[in-house]
């Protein structure tokens, strides 16, 4: 009920921000953002999904939990009880291997404590999750806004979001993070809900 309540505030925000804002948010109706749960298996499946196709990602990821949890949810032990041969055999590259391997190991030791993240601010958050190799800002802040489901994260460095300003606002040249920057700041606290628009805008059955 509380997600429900925000995202129709965060519409209501929108709307009032510009009659181009107002034309998107119009025309792909509510919001509808799909969330996954805030914890290591996760993030572990976000490593996966990286500069992949999403068939390949889907296929990999299944092998991965299958090979290591079986039915249930992946676990740090689960990797950390498999090599990275075994890692790799389910299609991982060597780095990516690498790197939920990080992952699993930082979480183990604490340095990575997924129960605590709901009670901590954006900065700790990604603060503590670029401590793991392969996980930078983007991801990061992805997982901020579709884990921890906060409303207000604008990630300037994603190319599709960029597209996006360009595209909505009819610019001539590719906007550069600063610029983007600037222009999403009428859209705050809601930031996160202007992301989704953005990305729906860009679909092949985008609006414009």
């Amino acid at each position: 009920m509380r997600d429900e309540r925000l995202m129709r505030e965060a519409e209501r925000h929108l709307k009032a921000s510009g009659r181009r804002m107002a034309a998107l948010v119009e025309a792909i109706g509510p919001c509808k953002i799909t969330y996954t749960p805030p914890t290591f298996e996760s993030l572990a499946r976000s490593i996966v999904y990286q500069q992949i196709s999403i068939l390949a990602a889907r296929s990999v990821y299944g092998k991965l939990r299958g090979a290591c949890a079986g039915d249930g949810a992946l676990q740090p032990s689960h990797v950390l009880r498999s090599s990275e041969e075994e890692l790799r055999a389910c299609g991982l590259s060597s780095q990516k291997a690498r790197y939920i391997r990080d992952l699993a190991t930082k979480t183990d030791e604490g340095l990575v404590e997924f129960p605590r993240f709901p009670s901590m601010s954006d900065e700790e958050v990604i603060a503590e999750l670029t401590q793991v190799k392969g996980i930078g800002l983007w991801t990061a802040q992805m997982f901020l806004m579709f884990s921890l489901r906060r409303p207000d994260i604008w990630p300037t460095g994603d190319l599709g979001i960029r597209n996006a300003v360009q595209k909505l606002h009819k610019l001539r040249e590719h906007p550069t993070p600063a610029e983007t920057e600037a222009r999403g700041r009428k859209w705050r606290p809601y930031a996160s809900i202007a992301c989704w628009y953005l990305w729906r805008s860009l679909e092949p059955t985008g609006p414009f």
